[in-house]
């Protein structure tokens, strides 16, 4: 089977379907994308970079389409370059909502697409209101746009995924019986309980400390970063031994940044005074040390607006975390109150560090918590149970 994956980062959310892909020799795997990671391969599976071309910056709604079709333009020509020499594929299979699939069917209208659909922008939607937020026009006519290649690669698809439920009934309901859902899968193999063992991190913390984690791509209030920074001094008052540990990029990858040119991290610690001593910072973190993080865990906080719902709060419970989740649709669909974790209010950092400090405070109690929580994922998100039904997916339309 001759296959092409495209998503700008490599390789995302198409990282176990290339692997799986890729080590059987009779397949021929490319991976279109504009950042290849040059410290990650993939056995079998050829990386095809494609350069984007020069985006504009100024908020017009004339460029964000031009920005669109120009990503959509960029990976034309390095397909038609492919098609040039003899490449005719027998899948696409492609994530949508950057541009990059608008002409595919245009220059392979008979090759079956796949499109891996993660989130529908609506200005009435709840992550848009959550709080009771008002959308000014200006936020509308940009989702709108955002919709733009979402709806192309809905009327183009053969077929699509997405991975939860919630974010599922996001699609409009014209176009639902095209997607099957079908979560990417967490390696319940790699993500499982272990000794506590935070060596690796050269923090200076006590051993017998009690750890609180929170993981996230970006320090953003779309996953609650100034509600988890405000809850801090709360739990380090009450609980004299714990450390905080956060993992995580000083960035905004949802969402707008500040107008003030300030990170949402600079914002909180000039907002909140904490202990440095206490409090760690340990950014980006890769995949062995991430495990060792999760495994020390004696609670894991995970905030979210109601959005697409986070790996990490999957990992985190894969590796027997008891969460502290925020009480919103995408977390509900996973965690229930009490049974395999713990909900908060999004918006109460005392109610967040009141659920932390209860979690600490009763061990014994929430063992069962946490033997729950990992179960939920093996039962429900294993990559060993999703990966054939991904596989299976796809292979029906070759």
């Amino acid at each position: 089977m001759r296959i092409i994956f495209i998503h700008p980062n490599f390789p995302a959310q198409f990282r176990h379907l290339a692997y799986a892909l890729g080590k059987n020799p009779g397949n021929q795997v490319l991976f279109v994308t504009s950042n290849p990671r040059p410290e990650w391969e993939i056995p079998g599976v050829k990386k095809i970079i494609y350069k984007s071309h020069k985006k504009q910056t100024v908020a017009s709604s004339n460029l964000q389409i031009n920005n669109l079709i120009n990503e959509g333009q960029a990976v034309l020509d390095t397909l038609l370059q492919l098609k040039r020499q003899g490449f005719k594929p027998d899948l696409i299979y492609a994530h949508s909502g950057w541009g990059t699939t608008f002409f595919i069917k245009d220059l392979f209208p008979r090759t079956p697409f796949l499109g891996y659909f993660e989130w529908y922008y609506n200005p009435q939607g709840k992550d848009m209101t959550f709080g009771n937020s008002k959308v000014t026009v200006s936020q509308a006519t940009t989702l709108r746009l955002k919709n733009l290649p979402i709806l192309n690669d809905l009327l183009t698809c053969q077929a699509g995924t997405t991975p939860t439920r919630w974010q599922f009934f996001q699609f409009p309901r014209l176009f639902r019986h095209k997607l099957h859902i079908i979560h990417d899968g967490i390696d319940t193999n790699f993500f499982k309980p272990g000794n506590k063992d935070l060596t690796s991190l050269n923090l200076d913390i006590p051993e017998d400390a009690p750890i609180v984690t929170y993981a996230t791509r970006g320090m953003e209030p779309y996953r609650g970063f100034p509600q988890f920074i405000e809850s801090l001094p709360y739990i380090l008052k009450e609980n004299k031994k714990c450390h905080i540990i956060i993992a995580g990029e000083d960035r905004v990858c949802y969402g707008s940044p500040r107008k003030d040119g300030k990170t949402w991290k600079t914002f909180m610690l000039e907002k909140v005074q904490l202990d440095s001593t206490r409090v760690h910072f340990v950014g980006s973190l890769p995949y062995g040390k991430y495990l060792k993080l999760l495994q020390a865990s004696d609670v894991h906080v995970y905030l979210t607006r109601p959005f697409v719902l986070s790996w990490s709060m999957l990992e985190a419970m894969s590796c027997g975390c008891v969460v502290v989740a925020s009480d919103t649709e995408p977390v509900r669909e996973v965690i229930k109150e009490g049974v395999n974790g713990f909900l908060t209010d999004f918006f109460n950092p005392e109610q967040i560090a009141h659920k932390v400090l209860a979690v600490l405070s009763y061990p014994s109690f929430v063992k069962e918590i946490s033997i729950n929580a990992r179960n939920t994922i093996v039962n429900r998100f294993s990559l060993q149970k999703l990966l054939p039904a991904h596989l299976k997916l796809i292979l029906s339309y070759v």
